[in-house]
């Protein structure tokens, strides 16, 4: 199947849309170089993308190469938009993770590819910006290794460094390959006489770190004590698919250098649909297979509804009616599109590994399964991850209270991360995301595309509760009589706090049948229902043990409802009991500073309730580490630039929940 469908993964600010931008123009697909600082990218294309100059959504873009079509996915690298990220490693069969030749791997990067780790997604890494002051391949290849866990299998030598970066020595065909300034495309030459010798010493290591792995190649290295070009390319491309190695290239996307390689990497090196095992439900990649497709992105145009499918089976044509199995409906498929950002051709079929969007489903959502009615199945969904952010919304005028309530729900229809309710107690309209730029690009969506004004409240936290100290034996009876059947049950529970990381365990020790299996479950849902608000402030509980060791039934009057209802009101009268704690979501923070302004900073870190983890400096700039609670990163941005004269950066990324000092906000 001469099809790659693949992600680019980074830390924000690596490369990632520029390396996408020199995709689409060596391959033809577009005919000019789109800049980032420019804002003439094609997957940049929404107007807060281009005046903030990072990836906020995902963008589906296709190209050819090689007699290949591939399908492209340029990601976001900010931490508030990693939810993007998962719904695309969701439908990728590999991806490219890009990183600077600088920096190394950073905080993101490190996330987004244990995201990769957890999908079985294969990868390839690009060392970007080796034109850069201060770069170095062997230094971001040893940060690979030591952040990242894996075996980086280095395959290209740069020529020249820093401005002198002219072009790079594959190591596999022994070959150099040169970009003049200006140029698209290389010249082949021979290996440069001044680097032969350390060609040739890397080419060895490379061999002998790839026989170490692959027992094919061990058999060879054994018997001839080389590998060949073709040995060495079959190798590097199982280590891929199997995820033991990673193949690195390097280059200088922004000076279009090293792209040309990268995509032959992403052909002889990623792998195809049908190199992929089945996805969850046992689908084969048979286009000739009963139809199935998974939905993963949803997007509101002015022409209409898109939804993104990856089809993983089968083959979709217009005017196809398909069974959405999430929702129970079926839906007709009016016209098929093959994407470019925001600019689509019309196509009449989608075949199995194809990435589409569909015009035509009016309620299927992101992660929703698409299959042929008469074949059903339902594939895994992605996940989502919990909001930790929340403001407060209300309409400026109270006529658009209505268009504000549909515009949210059409906005949490294309971004399941972000969460819409109302709060019981003051009646306000709440919006929960995921760091406090996702919610800032949320409520500027509503003003550009809606041309809604809203009033938005200071941002809060999700606060969680759990049992510092629980209790045991505590005794719950539930006993009604209203004329006719009544409800008994009767349930002693011990409640403590968990050892790991679990957020609930519910067990039972009960024996003698004194409470029947099925009243067991229905005691646990209990509990589970009774989670969902502490007695601090009303937040969910998490972190707790609870384990019934005891009960009695009534013959006539028990049931699952009466021992539910046990179950709920024992476990509130626990946590009542107990001694509890309030808990804040906490990030780590990597601030990158000029070295005269670090004692300033770490005095505005010490004063967020930051806890110093790391330090380093290199070049006249410092690098700290922290552990810093979420409230307190809250115009953060603002105030690292007044103390830095502009000149500070910093990044973060979810690390759990703590214990919130006494007298904090709930």
């Amino acid at each position: 199947m001469r099809v790659r469908n693949l992600g680019i993964l980074a830390h924000v600010d690596a490369g990632k849309t520029t390396v996408t931008e020199r995709f689409l123009y060596l391959t033809g697909a577009t005919h000019k170089r789109g800049e980032v600082h420019d804002g003439t990218t094609v997957t940049d294309f929404d107007p807060q993308e281009r005046d903030r100059g990072i990836t906020i959504f995902a963008a589906a873009v296709s190209c050819d190469w090689a007699g290949h079509r591939v399908n492209l996915i340029d990601t976001p690298g900010h931490v508030d938009f990693s939810d993007e990220v998962e719904r695309s490693l969701r439908v990728l069969d590999g991806a490219v993770a890009v990183f600077d030749a600088v920096a190394g791997v950073e905080p993101q990067s490190e996330t987004v590819w244990r995201q990769a780790d957890r999908h079985g997604v294969p990868r390839i890494a690009f060392v970007n910006k080796l034109d850069r002051a201060g770069a170095d391949l062997d230094t971001a290849v040893a940060s690979i290794r030591d952040r990242l866990g894996t075996v980086p299998l280095a395959v290209q030598l740069p020529v020249g460094r820093e401005d002198g970066f002219t072009g790079v020595v594959d190591l596999v065909a022994m070959r150099a390959y040169v970009w003049a300034d200006g140029a698209d495309t290389y010249t082949e030459r021979p290996v440069p006489e001044d680097l032969r010798d350390e060609a040739r010493h890397r080419r060895r290591r490379l061999e002998e770190t790839v026989a170490e792995l692959h027992p094919g190649a061990l058999e060879e290295f054994c018997g001839e004590d080389a590998l060949s070009g073709e040995t060495l390319a079959s190798a590097l491309r199982d280590l891929t698919l199997s995820g033991d190695a990673v193949v690195v290239l390097c280059g200088s996307a922004y000076r279009n250098r090293g792209i040309e390689p990268l995509l032959d990497a992403v052909v002889a090196y990623l792998p195809a649909p049908s190199d992929m095992p089945p996805v969850r439900g046992e689908v084969p990649a048979d286009p000739t297979a009963p139809f199935t497709a998974l939905a993963f992105k949803v997007n509101a145009t002015a022409t209409g509804r898109l939804t993104y499918l990856r089809v993983y089976a089968g083959t979709l044509r217009k005017g196809d009616t398909v069974l959405d199995t999430t929702a129970g409906r079926t839906e007709r498929i009016s016209r098929i599109l093959r994407v470019q950002a925001d600019r689509a051709t019309e196509v009449d079929e989608a075949r199995a590994g194809d990435i589409v969007a569909v015009v035509g489903p009016k309620s299927a959502r992101a992660g929703a399964t698409l299959c042929a009615p008469g074949a059903p199945v339902v594939l895994e969904p992605p996940t989502t991850a919990d909001p930790v952010v929340s403001v407060a919304l209300e309409a400026r005028r109270s006529s658009d209270t209505g268009r504000l309530a549909t515009a949210l729900a059409r906005l949490s229809e294309e971004d399941p991360s972000l969460v819409v309710r109302s709060d019981p107690e003051t009646g306000q309209t709440v919006l929960s995301g995921l760091g406090e730029l996702h919610l800032e690009v949320a409520v500027e969506k509503l003003r550009r595309d809606r041309g809604l004004e809203v009033t938005v409240g200071r941002p809060r936290v999700a606060y969680r509760e759990t049992v510092a100290k629980g209790v045991s034996g505590l005794l719950h009876r539930h006993v009604k009589q209203d004329g006719g059947a009544g409800q008994f049950a009767h349930v002693v529970i011990d409640l403590e706090p968990t050892e790991g990381d679990e957020e609930f365990v519910f067990a039972s020790t009960v024996t003698g049948g004194r409470v029947p299996q099925e009243y067991v479950r229905a005691v646990e849902a209990g509990c589970r229902d009774a989670l969902v608000e502490g007695p601090l402030g009303g937040h969910p509980v998490t972190g707790v043990r609870v384990t019934l060791t005891d009960g009695a039934t009534h013959p006539k009057d028990s049931s699952e409802m009466a021992f539910r209802t046990a179950g709920r009101f024992a476990l509130r009268e626990a946590l009542r009991a107990s001694v509890m704690t309030l808990l804040e979501p906490v990030a780590e923070v990597t601030v990158t500073v000029p070295a005269e302004s670090v004692g300033a900073v770490l005095g505005d870190l010490a004063a967020r309730r930051g806890r110093v983890t790391d330090q380093a400096t290199r070049s006249g700039t410092a690098v700290v580490g922290a552990t810093v609670p979420l409230a307190e990163l809250f115009g953060y941005a603002h105030r690292l630039r007044g103390r830095t004269q502009g000149r500070g950066t910093f990044t973060t990324r979810p690390a759990g929940y703590a214990p919130a000092p006494a007298g904090q906000a709930g």
